[in-house]
């Protein structure tokens, strides 16, 4: 696929004028959630970030607009769901973390059908330098254009994140932080590349490429 950068970003605003609801009057006063990032000495941070506030909104929603190698996405984010991992996952944006990144995990199988991202070096190495406790219910489900965190087992939450383009049938463990809004189709494209693995879990045939990531 070729198109400028700047091409893919007008494409994802144009993309996304039906689906933005005009923001309503800020009310006097946020509810707040407080959160715990423990720095990881022994994983240090694959990119400069430092780590969050421990204070996070807890409410409202917030759009994060993506540019990749197939075309745009744009993810509306929860943070009533999620106040701590939406609040990670926008500072990761605002620090420029996910910038010229490649996602290094695709999968298509009976079982799971996602897009692993956020994984710096490769696939599940090179994270920020610190993690986070899990937001689950126990009752989250993952559809597709679902959007969660991937972790290494409880409360190693940190930049790792899949987007499902089919379903996952997987256990509640995984902080959903919200859900595609615009560009599923971009997602079909990566899977019509193919995977470099007969198992269907693997690297993308083609590299993913993403190229520029901001909220608005």
């Amino acid at each position: 696929m070729k198109r400028s950068i700047p091409a893919l970003i007008a494409a994802v605003l144009v993309a996304t004028t039906l689906t933005t609801t005009t923001a309503s009057a800020a009310p006097t006063s946020r509810p707040v959630a407080k959160c715990e990032f423990t720095p990881t000495p022994e994983n240090p941070a694959a990119k400069p970030v430092r780590v969050p506030s421990p204070v996070a909104r807890a409410k409202g929603t917030v759009d994060v607009y993506f540019v990749t190698n197939y075309g745009p996405f744009v993810v509306r984010m929860d943070r009533s769901n999620a106040p701590c991992g939406v609040h990670n996952f926008v500072h990761l944006v605002k620090s420029r973390f996910y910038d010229a990144t490649q996602c290094f995990r695709l999968t298509n199988s009976a079982r799971l059908g996602v897009l692993q991202c956020g994984d710096i070096y490769r696939q599940e190495e090179g994270g920020p330098g610190y993690k986070f406790p899990d937001e689950v219910t126990g009752q989250e489900t993952y559809e597709r254009g679902t959007v969660a965190y991937g972790n290494q087992g409880p409360g190693t939450n940190g930049s790792e994140f899949f987007v499902v383009h089919s379903f996952a049938h997987i256990a509640p463990n995984y902080t959903v932080l919200g859900h595609v809004i615009a560009g599923m189709s971009t997602f079909d494209r990566m899977v019509a590349a193919g995977i470099a693995d007969p198992d269907q879990d693997g690297p993308p045939a083609k590299p993913i490429r993403i190229y520029k990531v901001w909220t608005r």
